[in-house]
């Protein structure tokens, strides 16, 4: 089996393992505590934060560790949200963006915000000029992603960044980083990011440990009551080795980034260049997309159909996002593109990782073709019935 579903998530780095497997065995003391294990742990845990920060240019004191993603992103847009609320209850972002960014702001639309949701263009870029006329002085928060984890749709963060910004100093701007680090660069200081998400399960590190960047100076309400870890923005013990895997998994990621770049840019032009010539496919990314993310349709076939005969063939791919691939509605994020639906209902996604090779490209694109030739004479049969 060849793995192409690691943007839904990767496998954890042998290193990260067997570290996070020392330190589970050796310093499993509360933080918290106060006695010698307490303080080992308490150690370890500031060491890593250090790490984690150094990776982002960012401050050890503006790393608040999470569960993952969907925990630091509700974290992020809610906690500003009602942190906020005395600024104005406008808030701004778009249809395109993952389900647990896209869900907090229908969920705060349900409890009395006004959301605007900027339009994207067919590569499912935001429109800057829409963006910057959406934003107003009541305007508490932006949240944009960085990589589309569907398509890998790059949006152009510093120039969101400054807009928004220019628009109204005051208004926060909250970026899900989650398929960007590791793959691209990043410059929150550049972007003029206030809010940044990360999930190490994304760069091969655990499960279950995530990073919110909060820059200095901004406050959020907290949704975790309880104890003061994390400078009282998330209540709850530290999960000490999950933390110390993460940090290693982020020095790793950036230091394997240029490298990554490179290789997952030539296995993906080729993807691109071959699967859009196999007849009945419709390419739904751009060249201009991520290194590691891509997005076809072969209208007329459920995808699930494509994806569990890729598989018999020794091909895991996957459909949408992770958290909605189960789900039998289009692709939100392909009918915002303006993507029509026979399309947008038969999305198929392919994300690398950084041990795939050219020749694994060829295999799966073989594949493809074998899976799509059986395929075709039923739906050549099914147009002439209809």
């Amino acid at each position: 089996m060849i793995y192409w579903d690691h943007a839904a998530t990767t496998p954890p780095d042998d290193e990260v393992v067997s570290t996070m497997a020392e330190v589970m065995k050796k310093h499993y003391g509360n933080p918290s505590a106060l006695h010698q294990y307490g303080e080992e742990a308490a150690k370890l845990l500031k060491k890593a934060r250090e790490v984690c920060a150094a990776a982002l240019e960012a401050e050890p004191s503006e790393i608040v560790l999470t569960s993952g993603a969907t925990e630091g992103n509700n974290m992020a847009i809610k906690g500003a949200a009602l942190q906020y609320k005395s600024r104005g209850k406008h808030l701004i972002t778009t249809r395109t963006e993952h389900p647990s960014v896209y869900e907090s702001f229908r969920q705060l639309e349900q409890l009395g915000w006004e959301v605007t949701y900027v339009p994207v263009d067919a590569n499912g870029r935001v429109d800057v000029q829409a963006l910057a006329d959406a934003v107003r002085k009541d305007t508490v928060l932006v949240s944009i992603m960085h990589v589309n984890n569907e398509t890998g749709a790059v949006q152009p963060l510093m120039e969101i960044g400054q807009t928004v910004k220019q628009r109204n100093h005051r208004t926060l701007f909250h970026i899900d980083g989650v398929q960007g680090f590791g793959k691209l660069e990043v410059s929150l200081k550049n972007w003029q990011a206030d809010l940044y998400t990360l999930s190490a399960h994304k760069f091969n590190g655990p499960r279950g440990i995530g990073v919110l960047y909060v820059r200095q100076g901004v406050e959020l309400f907290p949704l975790l009551s309880g104890g003061q870890q994390e400078n009282g923005h998330r209540a709850g013990t530290e999960n000490v080795a999950a933390a110390v895997g993460m940090a290693k998994a982020m020095r790793l990621g950036r230091e394997r980034q240029s490298e990554f770049y490179r290789q997952a840019s030539l296995i993906r032009n080729k993807l691109l260049q071959e699967i859009a010539e196999i007849p009945g496919t419709v390419m739904n990314s751009s060249r201009e997309g991520a290194p590691h993310i891509m997005n076809f349709s072969y209208p007329g076939v459920k995808p699930e159909v494509i994806v569990h005969a890729l598989e018999e063939l020794g091909m895991l791919v996957s459909t949408k996002s992770a958290c909605s691939s189960k789900l039998s509605e289009p692709s939100r994020v392909l009918l915002e593109m303006g993507k029509d639906m026979s399309i947008a209902s038969s999305g198929i996604r392919i994300s690398l990782g950084r041990h795939h090779r050219l020749e694994d490209a060829e295999r799966l694109i073989d594949a493809l073709k074998t899976a799509t030739g059986k395929l075709r004479p039923f739906i050549e049969r099914k147009g002439t019935t209809n």
